[in-house]
């Protein structure tokens, strides 16, 4: 093995803390000691952010919108406290791979330039910093991707996303971690390293999209884009606390970004919105749409917003809802402070004016393998071809015990060897079958709403727990499961585990071994303080609908338990 990608990452490092100005570093002596692990509140105390960037980082994306199309608030000083924040943010927790202050200070003064000459913004996100996973191109930025194969390579032209945002006014202001090859629910590189979760910084942020996660919940961004192949939106964002939400394919430009599994499009990876607030994915989703970013991006579906969608004409207006609440997945039951969240939803809604009926799931273990049969089809492959450009090997594990003492991971990651064209043939016709048959059973709730429609959304769990140790985020098939049929799912965050309150319950019949595995995984101690959040899931291409929905569902929870 060359020794020589260890060069190149010590220099991609070295490069990554020269881009950061000294003044905005805090000393060794400054930070909290590692086995300080819930740090969410030390941007506020540390002393290195002014009143001012204190009052501006806390605001939320609609409050910044409103101040910075006012001209209240400058642009360059809205970038400027979120910048300062987001190393901060990067000294915790490690959430960030590019930084380019001279660029995003220099859009933020066009922006501000216009407002001044023009009287009016750019565009509904004038001005607003936004944070983006790693792997979105931005012209003249490196998009490395956890590889080390990639360090160097500079983006010759922007993702159709970027032009987007860029066009509607906002402010690309950093990059942030992923794992290598971006097919972990964890977020470790051998290039950057790990990142971790500032709620309990001895448990994993979520992955692939995690350092999104990690720098939002600090407040060190307002708004960023992650991407999901199999829940790398949701799971950061509920292991972090955050909203975050995958559309269904098409609605959300992807073109000009980079990608593991590229050319495979029968379960594609999608790019959505994270955020402290649900109004800042309407807010997004919304702006995006508008723009009709389809005219650059010929793999998008070209439907237009719709404000009626999202005012649930097909839902009744929204007046009595029907949720289904999927207690479990069949295969593995959730850990105690999940039950719970699903229980304070159940109360709330129903104390909201809805309705609820039990879920029942069919088929979720069948359609979760299909979506890995078509991965591993020549995923192996494609892992292999970047990685041996360098000589990195492929990374085989999240756990911290895996790691040599310079902190690279040098094992050999087992991966099946491919199937063949036709097999890959059977596999997506199976899928087809079987996302006929979900289709069919949710019309037959019909029957049983006792509103004359179907179940209108489904809540269920992100994964049966909240954020584990790092290392121990082995089950997606909670979030897989709406890929395979690709649904349009977000996510809401509801409270956090309580060890007084998520006490350890006797043991239930197993479902499997994997079922007895996550029951003796709970030590309500360790999950002490961990964001819980659940899913909301409508059908495809209901993103509309899907917000309006999480809309109604995150008033109802947010009432009932300041009234409990």
């Amino acid at each position: 093995m060359s020794l020589n990608w260890k060069l190149l990452v010590a220099e991609k490092r070295a490069k990554q803390l020269a881009s950061i100005p000294k003044e905005w570093l805090l000393a060794p002596e400054e930070l909290p000691p590692k086995d300080v692990l819930d740090v969410t509140a030390f941007p506020d105390t540390c002393g290195h952010l002014s009143v001012k960037e204190i009052e501006i980082t806390n605001s939320s994306v609609k409050v910044l919108l409103q101040k910075l199309a006012a001209a209240e608030w400058s642009a360059v000083e809205v970038t400027t406290a979120f910048y300062k924040r987001a190393i901060i943010a990067h000294q915790l927790v490690n959430c960030l791979t590019e930084i380019f202050v001279e660029r995003a200070l220099a859009r933020a003064k066009e922006v501000d330039d216009y407002l001044r000459a023009n009287g009016k913004p750019i565009g509904p996100l004038h001005g607003l910093p936004i944070s983006l996973k790693d792997q979105i191109n931005l012209r003249g930025i490196e998009a490395t991707m956890g590889y080390v194969s990639w360090i160097n390579i500079i983006a010759e032209r922007d993702a159709v996303l970027v032009t987007t945002l860029e066009s509607l006014g906002a402010v690309p202001f950093v990059k942030t971690n992923v794992p290598q090859t971006l097919m972990w629910g964890e977020t470790f590189n051998n290039v950057f390293g790990r990142t971790t979760n500032p709620y309990n910084r001895s448990l994993t942020p979520g992955g692939s999209s995690g350092g999104e996660g990690a720098l939002i919940a600090l407040k060190g961004s307002p708004m960023g884009v992650g991407s999901d192949i199999g829940g790398s939106v949701r799971i950061p964002a509920g292991f972090c606390g955050l909203y975050g939400l995958r559309p269904s394919t098409g609605r959300v430009p992807y073109t000009g970004s980079v990608n593991s599994l590229e050319g495979q499009d029968s379960i594609a990876s999608v790019l959505g919105p994270m955020s402290n607030s649900l109004s800042a994915i309407h807010t997004f989703m919304e702006s995006v749409v508008r723009a009709q970013p389809w005219k650059m991006d010929p793999l998008m579906v070209p439907k237009p917003w719709s404000d009626e969608e999202c005012k649930l004409i097909n839902h009744g207006g929204g007046k009595k809802l029907c949720f289904g609440i999927m207690w479990d997945d069949g295969v593995v039951v959730p850990h105690p402070p999940i039950i719970r969240g699903l229980e304070i939803v159940k109360q709330a809604v129903v104390k909201a004016g809805h309705s609820v009926v039990d879920w029942k799931p069919i088929k979720h273990q069948d359609l979760v393998m299909a979506a890995r049969k078509i991965w591993y089809a020549g995923d192996l492959e494609d892992f292999q071809t970047v990685t041996k450009i360098s000589g990195e090997p492929i990374v085989s594990s999240m756990l911290p015990g895996t790691l040599d003492t310079e902190g690279f991971n040098l094992g050999e990651r087992y991966l099946e060897e491919g199937i063949s064209t036709y097999e890959v043939w059977q596999v997506q016709k199976e899928r087809q079958r079987l996302r006929y048959q979900y289709l069919e059973h949710w019309e037959k709730t019909a029957e049983i709403t006792g509103t004359g429609r179907p179940v209108d959304a489904i809540i269920c769990a992100v994964a049966p727990y909240t954020a584990p140790r790092h290392g121990h985020n082995n089950i997606t098939q909670y979030t897989t499961v709406w890929n395979a049929l690709d649904y349009t799912t977000l996510v809401v965050p509801i409270t956090t585990a309580d060890k007084a309150l998520d006490v350890k319950k006797p043991p239930h019949e197993f479902l499997n071994g994997a079922d007895e595995a996550n029951y003796k995984s709970y030590e309500p101690e360790t999950f002490h303080g961990a964001p819980i959040a659940l899913q909301i899931v409508g059908r495809t291409l209901e993103e509309e609908a899907v917000i309006g929905m999480g809309e109604v569902v995150d008033t109802a929870v947010h009432s009932y338990l300041n009234n409990n």
